[in-house]
């Protein structure tokens, strides 16, 4: 192989309207387990750090979606997609071409409609464009086939080589770019068969089991349980933030408590919104991964935070995990007040922190206390909350994990 490390481009197939899969919200942006199926994708293919850009095509009219699903994440403006999947392909090429960041060597052409890809697999099919015009996972055909015949019979067929075909399916660029052009008007059910079509050899890699394409609601539970059973490293974090109760300094102050504005005689002090709640939450989601506090994160002495809503805070401790292939399961709250009273707005704040960690509101817990006059808190002259978190993580070998302190490199292609 040769010594030039090859660049690499992702392309995201997600402008489909998802009509099989029966609700108003389209697949792609569906939540699983707390996180939209296509950031699920996103997040995979970022932990290849050869990739050097991911493009998505999207639906016009999904754009507040996309928005929403990929907020915070560094990406290229989506690309508007087609009629049908090869026009979408087609079009996202292009834009790839059209970019200003280097031209790739080679593309992964991949459905966002398959959250269960692995940072394996991805590999597999990177390492075997190393040698070949074009790499497809597939995995051999188990079940026996049956064709119906004209008449009402059926007829058992040969499963012998035969294979169901996944992706992300992986080309050298120009070749696959090259012929979307020239076979716009040839209909073919994936980019591989375009290969074929033109002579060009296509390798097959090993595919996987949970790499399935999710078409209807029940695919849904089912890709949920399988990426719950590859987070078998489950973990719990916990943070503590306190903050002094001050009069108002301005009038555009306001005492933010979980996200909600409190009516109340003081607010908090901070540099941000002084959120103690949030600040709590995000400290325990952050210990669960071993990265910090948040205060390395957002410094208070950077000017950028100041007056921030710390929402932006608890999504980038979410994101974190999510982007390591971990989710949050469970967040408690405990509030430590004597003022304001807590319960009336308890669903609120439950709903906005639900709403952050797209999560259910079912698991997220929320208690307040008072500490009977006693303390700072019992004098009104602040503010305590105590947090605990629970996320799933993929299971890390120690022999793995040793070796990848050893050697930073192991993600890096041809490694």
């Amino acid at each position: 192989m040769s010594n030039k490390k090859p660049v690499i481009a992702a392309l995201i197939v997600a402008a489909g309207a998802g009509e099989r899969f029966g609700a108003s919200l389209p697949k792609q942006y569906q939540p699983l387990l707390g996180i939209p199926v296509l950031k699920y994708n996103i997040n995979k293919l970022s932990q290849i750090i050869d990739i050097n850009n991911i493009y998505v095509v999207i639906n016009p009219l999904h754009e507040l979606l996309f928005i929403h699903a990929t907020q915070g994440m560094d990406l290229p403006p989506p690309v508007t997609g087609g009629a049908t999947r090869q026009e979408t392909v087609r079009r996202g090429l292009e834009a790839i071409a059209a970019s200003d960041a280097a031209k790739p060597d080679y593309v992964l052409i991949h459905d966002a409609a398959r959250p269960g890809l692995s940072v394996d697999l991805i590999r597999r099919i990177c390492d075997a464009l190393a040698e070949s015009d074009a790499a497809i996972p597939a995995l051999p055909v188990a079940d026996t086939l049956r064709r119906l015949q004209p008449d009402g019979r059926t007829q058992t067929e040969s499963r012998e080589k035969l294979y169901s075909v996944q992706t992300p399916q992986g080309f050298r660029f120009e070749l696959i770019h090259g012929l979307h052009q020239s076979h716009a008007d040839t209909v073919v059910t994936d980019d591989a068969a375009l290969c074929e079509l033109a002579g060009h050899a296509v390798t097959l890699v090993a595919g996987e089991k949970d790499n399935f394409k999710i078409t209807e609601a029940d695919d849904l539970a089912r890709m949920e349980q399988a990426l719950a059973n590859r987070c078998g490293d489950i973990r719990t974090g916990t943070g503590y933030d306190v903050h002094r109760l001050i009069p108002p300094p301005d009038d555009l102050r306001r005492l933010m408590i979980c996200g909600i504005a409190i009516p109340h005689d003081k607010v908090l002090e901070g540099h941000s919104d002084a959120d103690v709640g949030l600040h709590a939450v995000t400290d325990a989601l952050l210990g669960t991964i071993c990265d910090g506090d948040i205060g390395m994160h957002f410094s208070p002495k950077d000017a950028r935070w100041k007056n921030a809503d710390s929402a932006a805070f608890l999504r980038h401790a979410a994101d974190l995990i999510a982007a390591r292939g971990g989710v949050v399961t469970h967040v408690d709250l405990t509030l430590i007040c004597e003022a304001p009273k807590i319960g009336p707005h308890r669903d609120k704040m439950r709903a906005r922190m639900a709403e952050i960690l797209c999560l259910p509101e079912s698991r997220i817990s929320l208690k307040a206390t008072t500490t009977e006059g006693l303390g700072f808190t019992g004098r009104g002259e602040g503010i305590a909350a105590q947090a605990v978190a629970t996320v799933r993580l993929p299971f890390t070998p120690a022999i793995q994990m040793a070796a990848a302190t050893e050697d930073d490199d192991t993600r890096k292609w041809g490694t």
